[in-house]
C-alpha cells in the first residue's frame, strides 16, 4: 500500500548537477545513479504479496486505484494501487525477502539450537521458548547498527561492494536503455548459459569441480596427492569450471574490490603455501603428520578419527573417564591453524580499525552535522530519518524479553542473565569495526570463534549454554551488519529510511515464525531425524550443517576450551595469535605514518590477512584459486582496460552466474536428487584424490592408505 499525496515534489536534477555530486568511489560512481525521484510510491506497511517482478506488474494492472482514508492518519490518502509496480517497491520486497532468509543465510541461526536439543540430545524446548530465543537473538543488533547508521552508511567511502550487484539489477530491470544489448537482455542470455551449463559439473560431470590434475598425474602418490587435491589437500593448480564452487564461502569474486582480494591472495598463500609445508613437511608441528594436511575432524594421538559421542553422559556432561579412555583431542595442523588465525583475526579487527578509522571515527561523532555530505546523503535528506528512540526502544524491549528468557525459562536453555549481557557487550563491541571492514572489502571477520572460546573457559560443561552465548554474542552482530548493508542499499537506492525499518523488522518476525514452525514440525513428524546412521543412505534428512552445530557445542561446551587450547590440551601455542594479530596494524600503521607517499600501506587490511582462510574448512583451496583468479581477471584487468563494459555489465553478470545456478541446482534436486537419479563414471567419482587425506608418519596405518 502506497501513500500517494504526502511527498513533496523535487526535480531529479534538484541536486545532482554540481562537481561535488560525484561518489570518491570509483565502483560506486560507475553503478550507482546520482539522481532520485521521491514522487514514487514505496510500501510503507508489509504488503509482500508482490514477490517478484512480473507478479508486481500483473498487480500494478489489476488493482484498484481507489483512494481511501484511514482512522488516525489525518488527511492522508491510500491506494493499493498508486500507479506502476516501480523500482523502489522492487527493491523493497527483496529486503523483506532478504531479512526473512536470515539475510541470505537460510534459516536464522538459532534454529539450529532447537534442531540439537530436540533430535541430538533429546531434551526437549519448547515453542515459546524456542521463538523468544529466534526472534531475540535476530532483533538484539538490529538496535546498535541503527545507532551505527551514522558511522558505515552515510560515509561515502563506506561502499559496501556486495550492495552494488543488486542496484545494477534493479537499474537492469526498470531503467530504458538504448543499447542494443541492454542490461536486461546480457542479464537473460547470461542466466540461461549459466543455468544450462551448471547441468555439467552439477549432475553429469562432478569431477569439473575440482580439477586436481597433480592426483591425476601421481596417482599413487601420497605426497603429490596431498600438494594437488583441491578438495583434501593445498590445492596447487587445481581449478574448477563450476561457478558454485567459485562463488560460495567468499562469495561473488566479481564482487570484491581488487585490494580486497589481493589482501585475500597475500593470506591464502602465506598460511597454504608458506605456512602449512613447513608446519607439516619442515617442523612436524603438533604432530602435523600423523593426520590429514587438509582436515576438519579430531583425532585420537594414533590418527584415527575421535568418537566424540562416546564421551557424553546421560546429563549432557562429559564422562571423563570415556575422555581418559580416549585421550585428549588432537587436530591436523591446518585446523590448529585456522584456529590460531582466527584468533589474530579477531584482535587485529580492533587495532586495525582504531588506528586507521579512529580518527575519522571519533571526527565524525564530534561533528557529523557540520562535515560534507556526498550525493546521496544529501539526496535521502528528503525523506523522514528514523527517530533514535525507535532503536532505543527497539533494544531495550529486546534485551528485556532476553533476560526473561535466560531466567523464567532457563531450565531450557542453560545460559545465565549475566551470559546475555556479556554477548551483548562483546557483539556491540565488534559492530563498528567489522561493519566498516565489510563496508570496505566486502570480507566479514566473524565472531563464532571467539564466542565459543569465552563461554567454553567461563561455563564448561554446558554445551546448550555455549550455543546460545555463540548465537546471541556472534548472530546479534552479524544480523546488525546484514542490517546496515541493507540500509546502505536503500540509501543507493533512495528508499525512506522508516519504510527500510518497517520491511525489515517485520520480515525478521515473520520468517523467524515460519522457520520455527516447519522445524518443529519436521522434528516431530520424521522419525529418526537427523540421525544418520539410522537412517537410508539416500535420505535427505541427515542435518549435516546441524551435526557441524552440535559437534562444537560438544567440543566448546562440553570438553571446553581448557582441554584443547588450555594447559589440559595440546594447543595452548595458538593463544599467541592474539598478541600477534592485535600488533600487527599497529606496526602497518606506524609505516604508513613514517612513509606517507606509499599509498598502498593503508590498504594492507591485516583483519583480511589474517582471516583469508577463516572460512576453511568447510572452504577448500579450489574454492579460493578460483575466486581469487576470477576476481583479479574482473577487477583489475578487465576493470582498468575495458572500464565502460565493466560498468554495464560485471555485476549484472554476477548475478546472472549466481541465478542461473540457483536455479538449475533446485531443478537437479526436485527432479532427480530426491530419487538419487545419478550418473556413474570416472567423471562422478570426485576429484580422484583419495590418498589426499592419509597420514605420512611412520606406524600410524589407516584403513585405504599405504602402510608406513
Amino acid at each position: 500500500m502506497g501513500t500517494v499525496d504526502d511527498q513533496k515534489t523535487y526535480s531529479p536534477t534538484d541536486i545532482a548537477g554540481d562537481d561535488d555530486d560525484v561518489s570518491p568511489i570509483e565502483e560506486v560512481r560507475l553503478t550507482v545513479t546520482n539522481t532520485d525521484d521521491p514522487t514514487l510510491p514505496v510500501i510503507t506497511q508489509i504488503t509482500v504479496q508482490v514477490a517478484t517482478l512480473p507478479i508486481g506488474n500483473f498487480m500494478a494492472a489489476v488493482l484498484p486505484e481507489t483512494k481511501f482514508r484511514l482512522p488516525g492518519f489525518g488527511a492522508k490518502s491510500f491506494s493499493f494501487n498508486p500507479g506502476p509496480f516501480n523500482m523502489k517497491e522492487h527493491v523493497l520486497i527483496s529486503i523483506f525477502a532478504n531479512a526473512g532468509s536470515a539475510f541470505g543465510n537460510g534459516s536464522p541461526y538459532a534454529v539450529g539450537i532447537v534442531t540439537i536439543i530436540k533430535a541430538f540430545y533429546h531434551r526437549n524446548i519448547s515453542f515459546l521458548a524456542g521463538w523468544l530465543l529466534i526472534i531475540t537473538t535476530q532483533v538484539l543488533g538490529y538496535g546498535w547498527a541503527g545507532l551505527l547508521r551514522k558511522y558505515v552508511v552515510e560515509p561515502a567511502h563506506m561502499w559496501w561492494p556486495g550492495t552494488l550487484v543488486q542496484v545494477s539489477l534493479f537499474r537492469a530491470l526498470h531503467e530504458k536503455d538504448d543499447q542494443r544489448m541492454t542490461r536486461a537482455k546480457f542479464f537473460l542470455i547470461a542466466l540461461i548459459c549459466s543455468f544450462s551449463w551448471y547441468l555439467i559439473p552439477g549432475y553429469f560431470f562432478s569431477t569439473l569441480s575440482s580439477i586436481s590434475w597433480v592426483c591425476w598425474a601421481f596417482s599413487d602418490s601420497v605426497t603429490a596427492q596431498q600438494l594437488g587435491s583441491g578438495m583434501r589437500g593445498l590445492g596447487l593448480g587445481a581449478i574448477t569450471l563450476d561457478w558454485s564452487v567459485a562463488a560460495s564461502f567468499l562469495f561473488s569474486p566479481l564482487i570484491s574490490p581488487f585490494f580486497a582480494i589481493v589482501n585475500v591472495l597475500l593470506g591464502y598463500a602465506l598460511i597454504i603455501y608458506v605456512v602449512m609445508p613447513l608446519s607439516y613437511w619442515g617442523v612436524d608441528l603438533y604432530g602435523a603428520r600423523r593426520f590429514p594436511i587438509f582436515s576438519s575432524h579430531l583425532f585420537t594421538a594414533e590418527g584415527q578419527k575421535y568418537n566424540i559421542s562416546a564421551i557424553v553422559n546421560d546429563k549432557f556432561e562429559i564422562d571423563m573417564a570415556k575422555y581418559e579412555e580416549q585421550g585428549r583431542i588432537h587436530m591436523s595442523t591446518f585446523f590448529a591453524l585456522t584456529y590460531g588465525f582466527g584468533f589474530a583475526s579477531i584482535a587485529s579487527t580492533l587495532t586495525h580499525v582504531g588506528f586507521f578509522y579512529g580518527r575519522e571515527i571519533y571526527d565524525r561523532f564530534r561533528a557529523s552535522y557540520k562535515e560534507k555530505e556526498d550525493i546521496h546523503t544529501r539526496l535521502m535528506k528528503r525523506y523522514k530519518d528514523i527517530p533514535n528512540w525507535w532503536f532505543h526502544l527497539l533494544l531495550l524491549v529486546t534485551l528485556v524479553v532476553s533476560l526473561l528468557l535466560c531466567t523464567v525459562l532457563n531450565d531450557q536453555i542453560q545460559m545465565p542473565w549475566w551470559g546475555l549481557i556479556f554477548a551483548s557487550v562483546i557483539a556491540f563491541i565488534f559492530t563498528l569495526p567489522i561493519s566498516i571492514i565489510t563496508a570496505t572489502t566486502n570480507q566479514t571477520p566473524g565472531l563464532n570463534i571467539i564466542t565459543e572460546y569465552i563461554m567454553g573457559v567461563i561455563l564448561p560443561g554446558r554445551p546448550i549454554a555455549n550455543v546460545c552465548f555463540k548465537v546471541y554474542g556472534y548472530m546479534s552482530m552479524t544480523q546488525a551488519i546484514s542490517f546496515l548493508s541493507d540500509f546502505k542499499l536503500g540509501h543507493y537506492m533512495k528508499i525512506p529510511p522508516r519504510s527500510m525499518f518497517l520491511v525489515q523488522f517485520i520480515g525478521t518476525i515473520f520468517a523467524g515464525t515460519i522457520n520455527l514452525v516447519v522445524a518443529v514440525w519436521l522434528l516431530d513428524s520424521i522419525e529418526n531425524i537427523c540421525q544418520d546412521e539410522l537412517l537410508p543412505l539416500d535420505s535427505p534428512w541427515t542435518c549435516p550443517g546441524d551435526r557441524v552445530f552440535f559437534d562444537a557445542s560438544v567440543i566448546w561446551g562440553l570438553v571446553g576450551p581448557k582441554r584443547i587450547f588450555g594447559t589440559l590440551g595440546n594447543y595452548s601455542s595458538m593463544n599467541w595469535f592474539f598478541l600477534g594479530g592485535a600488533l600487527g596494524p599497529i606496526i602497518v600503521w606506524l609505516f604508513y605514518k613514517a612513509f606517507p607517499k606509499q599509498t598502498w600501506l593503508p590498504l594492507v587490511n591485516l583483519p583480511v590477512i589474517l582471516g583469508a582462510t577463516g572460512a576453511m574448512p568447510p572452504a577448500t583451496p579450489v574454492n579460493f584459486n578460483s575466486w581469487i583468479l576470477i576476481g583479479i581477471v574482473f577487477n583489475y584487468f578487465v576493470f582498468r582496460y575495458r572500464k565502460k563494459w565493466w560498468q554495464r555489465y560485471n555485476y549484472i553478470l554476477s548475478a546472472a552466474l549466481d541465478a542461473g545456478v540457483a536455479f538449475m541446482a533446485v531443478l537437479l534436486y526436485f527432479s532427480v536428487g530426491l530419487e538419487d537419479k545419478g550418473v556413474s563414471w570416472w567423471g562422478t567419482e570426485g576429484e580422484h584424490c583419495e590418498l589426499a587425506t592419509c597420514p605420512t608418519a611412520k606406524g600410524i596405518n589407516v584403513q585405504g592408505c599405504p602402510v608406513n
